[in-house]
């Protein structure tokens, strides 16, 4: 018998999904408009949020439940200590800090942890699925928009660990759905993944100040530049 944890879940967070998808930050993202200075600030701020969850996947990983859907190859915060590395230098644990809305995160990663760590399904589907989906888009997007070389900022995409994204997956739902969850265990992880992805707007959100001004900014530059060729050429022209 099989709870179909997976499917509920997707049907379940359709529209939190659509809503995060539509947050400006992403976007201008998923449009190849990316400001480094915003992007690396969401990095740290993933790197805060990813080192919480793991840690906290790591203290249950003999949990009945959780054991489960606990995959140490799906980990990131290695790979985002080589971004955060790559965008602030060797002493880049000196120059981040999570933010408010990545506080907010980390407070309720370890809250679930302690009170109900079978909820942490929910934040590890809303994450780690997430980024294997769309990882390689992503990672495309991130460097045409900060116009990157490959494997440079970028290493929170790759898997290394994982050779067929598409197979894993696949063993990941599978593993979710054997999962012995009756209905209202389930509609308790749905929630709460709903709730993540509120978490995860809620980073996003905090960006876009920042990546606003940012385009303003070059904005500004280019018709200032294309004004002043404006007035040479007219000059000469004289």
């Amino acid at each position: 018998m099989t709870c179909n944890l997976a499917a509920q879940l997707r049907e379940g967070t359709k529209k939190s999904h659509t809503m995060a998808e539509n947050v400006g930050f992403v976007k201008c993202f998923l449009k190849g408009v990316v400001e480094k200075n915003s992007y690396r600030k969401l990095v740290a701020n993933l790197y805060f949020v990813y080192a919480a969850m793991e840690e906290e996947f790591q203290r249950h990983q003999n949990h009945p439940i959780v054991s489960q859907i606990y995959y140490p190859e799906l980990n990131r915060k290695e790979s985002l200590e080589e971004d955060l590395s790559f965008y602030y230098g060797s002493n880049w644990q000196e120059e981040v800090k999570p933010s408010k809305a990545a506080q907010e995160y980390i407070a309720r990663i370890r809250e679930v942890s302690q009170q109900d760590p079978e909820l942490l399904i929910a934040h590890a589907y809303t994450r780690y699925l997430g980024d294997l989906s769309g990882g390689q888009i992503l990672k495309k997007m991130a460097m045409r928009g900060m116009n990157l070389s490959d494997g440079q900022g970028t290493s929170f995409y790759e898997f290394d660990q994982i050779e067929d994204e598409k197979a894993f997956k696949a063993t990941y739902r599978n593993a979710m759905d054997s999962l012995p969850f009756d209905q209202s265990q389930v509609d308790k992880v749905v929630d709460e993944a709903n709730y993540a992805f509120k978490l995860n707007m809620n980073l996003f959100k905090e960006l876009e100040g920042n990546l606003v001004k940012a385009i303003g900014q070059m904005l500004f530059n280019t018709i200032t530049r294309r004004r002043s060729r404006g007035s040479t050429e007219f000059a000469t022209a004289e």
